[in-house]
């Protein structure tokens, strides 16, 4: 695999960001992680989504840390301070799942407190299937977890979904703004000559970001070739439908441990979503679920510390 490492001066002087990195080494690649609070108490493990990193969460932080905690907030591979991928090919959804699954075990991490979003459920949820026993509660917001029973959908969806995504054509920033269905998020994210991630997360968020801050998000990717991560995540998906039909049925619709949504009332791909978590998951129900008024997709820049405070209320409680 061709390794690309952004240089460090990119993260330098990043606005409410003063945080020291850790790096820890995975078949070869380095995978960057935020790590506060104190070494032995519970932990709470920050998963981000596409195509966003831990600074995403640096107003989170705060109030955990307070609280007690010690806060783990990881990079994918191709995001953030981790090492990139040159190419598309070679991300893999199962290849990111393996890779957090050996982070959570190289930490010895236990007593989490998993805070997943976007892309943080699809993977989050794989690490603690494989690593249940040290998951204590969980938190999704605005993130979905696609799987079918059907082994026929199993085989045809993932290349269905190619079809409709290359019969689209190309969509752009106008339309996919006037109508930003899943598929044309896809269908934009493929097709754009140059991928916008500030342009993206504000268009994800209710808040006017300041300048420095999309810059901020902007930073790991010095060029195009450093953003085969977030141009092939959205294409992935639909891509594991039968390895997460087996956590569904092994996992999911047993689990005890509490769990709790957060999703957001402006959110217009994942909104409603949390309905299935909901029914489907036993330690979901007689829990106080949370919608989050006046956010977007990225809620941790809507919302971040009243998140954050319902995260802790539910630990404690």
């Amino acid at each position: 695999m061709k390794v690309l490492r952004t240089p460090e001066e990119r993260f330098e002087d990043l606005p409410q960001f003063d945080y020291d990195p850790h790096y820890v080494e995975i078949a070869g690649i380095r995978l960057h992680y935020l790590d506060e609070g104190p070494d032995d108490a519970s932990v709470v493990l920050l998963l981000h989504g596409e195509p966003t990193w831990s600074y995403l969460y640096r107003k989170m932080i705060p109030v955990f840390v307070e609280a007690g905690y010690r806060v783990i907030a990881p990079d994918y591979v191709g995001f953030g301070r981790s090492d990139k991928l040159k190419r598309k090919q070679d991300h893999s959804y199962q290849f990111h799942v393996e890779v957090m699954t050996t982070f959570v075990r190289n930490l010895d991490l236990k007593d989490i407190t998993l805070f997943a979003q976007d892309w943080g459920g699809l993977i989050g949820l794989r690490v603690l299937a494989n690593e249940q026993e040290r998951f204590s509660r969980v938190v999704i917001s605005n993130t979905g977890f696609p799987a079918t029973r059907s082994l026929l959908k199993q085989l045809l969806v993932p290349k269905l979904f190619k079809m409709r995504v290359w019969l689209k054509g190309r969509i752009s920033e106008e339309e996919f703004s006037k109508n930003p269905s899943f598929l044309n998020w896809v269908a934009y994210s493929q097709t754009v000559k140059e991928f916008p991630i500030g342009k993206i997360i504000q268009g994800g968020t209710v808040t006017d970001l300041p300048s420095d801050v999309l810059r901020a998000y902007e930073a790991p990717f010095p060029d195009e070739s450093y953003m085969a991560g977030p141009r092939v995540m959205p294409m992935l998906v639909p891509t594991q439908l039968r390895e997460n039909q087996k956590v569904w049925e092994a996992v999911l619709k047993k689990w005890e441990k509490p769990f709790l949504t957060t999703f957001s009332d402006g959110d217009p791909i994942t909104r409603g979503g949390e309905r299935i978590f909901q029914k489907l998951i036993p330690g979901a129900r007689g829990q106080e679920h949370v919608i989050i008024k006046k956010a977007g997709h990225f809620l941790q820049e809507d919302k971040a510390e009243e998140i954050a405070i319902i995260i802790v209320k539910f630990i404690e409680d």
